[in-house]
């Protein structure tokens, strides 16, 4: 809905003499109120601060209900990352879930929904992300005890487990890197966000380990992805900015125009850009390759998680429950239009990825170890027809 705006200019009351007649001051008040002229152009700023565009709030149409497949995990489990896999299955981590006796697995489900658990060597490792690697294998991150410490994981398509420890700098805890997010680099190797160390890390396929620091401390890197440039992307929550590294390690940052935006998901979309979920603003966010910021309005009855390219040329992105009017999905065309579609489950949403089927692929958040009614699950859902 549109808003007036009542504008009076305050120095105009001395000039006005108090025997003039209301109506008159009134109009002598309200002549010229409006927008101040824009100001001149600024002078460029450096490359790390974003061009931004704002576009205005559209409604958001709901489409027709989606029914989710659903297929159930083993008791207590906890359902993080999930990711194609070379071999045509998806595959997903499984942290130890609300007790001890949780599962710490990496999982592989077909796409006929047919489910088999790798246990990690390591116990209590918490299970993070996953991604398919170049040697055709899956790379995993997990958090460990101040026993197992933390690793970067490499499982076979054939469930055979290589795990690479994380060292932590001199006089900090064992656990202090908090791997985090992983994916392939256009380099042959695999990059991965260390969120408690403010680090970007590089693995090779024979597992050698680099590491590069963030210029802005305590920033918290998370979810990383390669983009279409050749450099690796990834997002940094609590100094609310997008990040890029080369694969030499030169490192550039961009902040994100609403503050507090509480970054999400990110994800390569087919447009050239990256794609990222804005938690905090409610917010799908879009960053070319050259650090053009756009926002674009989401619905803010709804968490937002985790965002991947679709099969049909937009952006899917979650949408759980925060008032108990049942999830959702989203889709976002490269052109910003946003369509809700409500899900079939009353689980959480946690992550998404497309599948070798064509499918849109989530893990989903069940009950605690009180209520063994709702197990976690995979879901697979059949994205509408575009319209």
């Amino acid at each position: 809905m549109a808003r007036f705006r009542f504008c009076v200019r305050a120095q105009s009351f001395a000039r006005i003499p108090w025997s003039t007649p209301l109506l008159l001051v009134l109009s002598v008040l309200l002549v010229g109120c409006g927008d101040a002229p824009p100001a001149a152009s600024a002078t460029p700023t450096v490359s790390s601060t974003p061009t931004v565009s704002s576009t205005p709030t559209p409604p958001i149409p709901v489409g027709h209900p989606i029914t989710v497949t659903e297929f159930p995990l083993t008791p207590n489990s906890n359902p993080d990352a999930i990711v194609a896999g070379p071999d045509g299955a998806l595959w997903f981590t499984e942290p130890k879930g609300f007790t001890e006796s949780g599962a710490d697995k990496i999982g592989r489900i077909t796409t006929q929904g047919q489910i088999t658990l790798f246990p990690l060597p390591a116990p209590k490792r918490q299970l993070r992300d996953i991604t398919a690697g170049p040697d055709g294998a899956l790379w995993f991150t997990g958090f460990g005890t101040t026993r197992t410490g933390n690793a970067i994981g490499r499982i076979t398509t054939q469930g055979q487990i290589t795990e690479f420890a994380l060292s932590a700098p001199a006089g900090e805890p064992s656990l202090f890197s908090a791997p985090d997010s992983i994916a392939a680099g256009p380099d042959g190797a695999l990059w991965f966000t260390e969120s408690g160390a403010d680090k970007i890390g590089h693995i090779t396929t024979q597992g050698q380990i680099t590491l590069f620091s963030l210029p802005t401390p305590k920033s918290s890197p998370n979810n990383i992805v390669t983009g279409p440039d050749g450099a690796l992307w990834f997002t940094e929550r609590t100094v609310n900015k997008i990040g890029r590294i080369t694969t030499q390690g030169k490192i550039t940052e961009f902040s994100i125009p609403t503050p507090e935006s509480n970054l999400g998901g990110m994800a390569a979309g087919p447009d050239g850009a990256l794609w990222f979920t804005e938690n905090g603003a409610d917010k799908i966010g879009r960053i070319t390759t050259q650090g053009q910021i756009t926002e674009f309005p989401a619905n803010p009855e709804y968490e937002l998680s985790g965002i991947a390219a679709g099969p049909d040329g937009a952006l899917w992105f979650e949408e759980f429950d925060s008032y108990q009017k049942g999830n959702r999905i989203g889709r976002i065309t490269t052109q910003g239009q946003i369509t809700e579609f409500p899900l079939s489950t009353s689980l959480n949403v946690q992550t998404i990825a497309a599948g070798p089927d064509r499918m849109l692929w989530v893990t989903e958040i069940g009950g605690t170890v009180s209520d063994t009614s709702r197990p976690s699950k995979i879901g697979r859902i059949n994205p509408p027809a575009s319209s």
